[in-house]
């Protein structure tokens, strides 16, 4: 993100779009809605890297304030959304009244359309088939980054315009919660959990799932059982006239699984809009919801997230599920498979069978075995 382009919407008017010259010329050619009359050639700041004396700034607000006179608009305040601070203070320069639009920007896409939400199904459908390939290609030896790269080649193929990220966490990395991937490699019995984001004709995804290499721990059984527990108690609330106070009050509290406040614990028993952008509204969280809840409507789109640490001190499981609010209720749009633990890589085979997908990494001695140190320890006159 350059931070190059920047659009005017003015009041009881069309949009107009400033991009890389070629762009906008592009734009014109084959969006004809926009035409050479809104979409123009324009470059701002290159998020600094275009200095000050260059005049940039300037040129970007007086672009605005000469639209805005056309219009009868220029006394009125503008409301922006995102900007770089040379471009703000050069636009107070022009003698524009700058205000924050942010908040309505945000508010107007609370609510999606049927099209956005079929867009969203979209995004996630191919977050499901990312994951069906994923699980297939689990296995030791596998190193996050490598599942990283998997996965944005399923997404790219299946035609995502971008994959903002990747996180793939596994093993002893599960527990704190880093939220990056790194180059570490899988190895039976461990933990991992993904979260899958990128973006389809502009509406994003937000999709964690977790699993285990070869095999699972009791613990960490436990641990995805009780994760799993307190996302499906939140989504049962999910209809019109909730709050988001109510979901909240659901999760458990920061001290509960280790943390010492809510700030600590922020964004691991959560819920967030979803759309344009990763988290829009509305927030969902024990820090801000019981202070300022917000009502559930028909046609919100919104991500809820659990997180539980395991008994090992290491382990930790954590899932993810998209929802849309109907008028009577919740349709979920994530679809690979989470209502239990799922074991992923090699099926370990003994003489006796297969191993068993619930073990320890380290067996417990058998009975033999402890005959054994028993009679050694009186042989050694060790503890007798």
């Amino acid at each position: 993100d350059k931070a190059n382009r920047f659009t005017l919407l003015p009041q009881n008017d069309e949009p107009i779009l400033w991009d890389f010259g070629s762009a906008a010329k592009h734009h014109a050619l084959n969006c004809p809605w926009l035409g050479p009359e809104r979409s123009r050639p324009g470059i701002s700041m290159l998020r600094g890297a275009m200095t000050p004396e260059m005049g940039r700034a300037e040129d970007v607000a007086r672009k605005i304030r000469i639209e805005l006179e056309k219009r009868g608009l220029h006394k009125e305040p503008v409301g922006i959304d995102i900007i770089e601070l040379p471009v703000l203070f050069a636009l107070q320069r022009e003698g524009l009244e700058i205000v924050d639009g942010q908040q309505l920007m945000s508010e107007a896409r609370v609510i999606k359309t049927q099209d956005e939400i079929a867009l969203l199904n979209t995004s996630a459908m191919m977050v499901d088939a990312a994951y069906d390939e994923l699980y297939r290609a689990m296995k030791p030896g596998l190193a996050e980054n490598e599942a990283v790269g998997l996965v944005s080649k399923v997404l790219y193929d299946l035609g995502s315009e971008y994959v903002e990220a990747v996180n793939a966490i596994s093993g002893e990395r599960c527990n704190p919660h880093p939220h990056v991937f790194s180059d570490r490699i899988l190895r039976p019995g461990d933990p991992v959990y993904y979260d899958i984001l990128h973006s389809y004709m502009g509406y994003r995804t937000c999709y964690y799932r977790c699993f285990t290499v070869g095999y699972a721990s009791h613990a960490m059984v436990d641990a995805y059982k009780r994760c799993r527990e307190y996302l499906d108690a939140a989504i049962e609330l999910v209809r019109p006239g909730r709050t988001t106070a109510e979901i909240a009050a659901v999760w458990p509290k920061a001290q509960d699984f280790g943390f010492p406040n809510e700030e600590a614990a922020f964004a691991l028993q959560y819920g967030h809009g979803i759309g344009l952008a990763i988290w829009e509204k509305p927030v969902i969280s024990r820090l801000v919801s019981f202070d300022h809840p917000v009502e559930i409507k028909p046609g919100m789109v919104f991500a809820l997230e659990t997180f539980w640490p395991s008994t090992d001190g290491w382990s930790a499981a954590r899932i993810e599920e998209e929802i849309v609010v109907t008028p009577t209720g919740h349709e979920v749009i994530t679809r690979f498979p989470a209502e239990e633990l799922l074991v992923a890589g090699a099926h370990y085979f003994t003489v006796n069978g297969p191993l068993p997908t619930t073990r320890e990494s380290e067996a417990p001695a058998s009975k033999h075995v402890l005959d054994m140190i028993e009679a050694s320890a009186k042989t050694e006159k060790i503890g007798v």
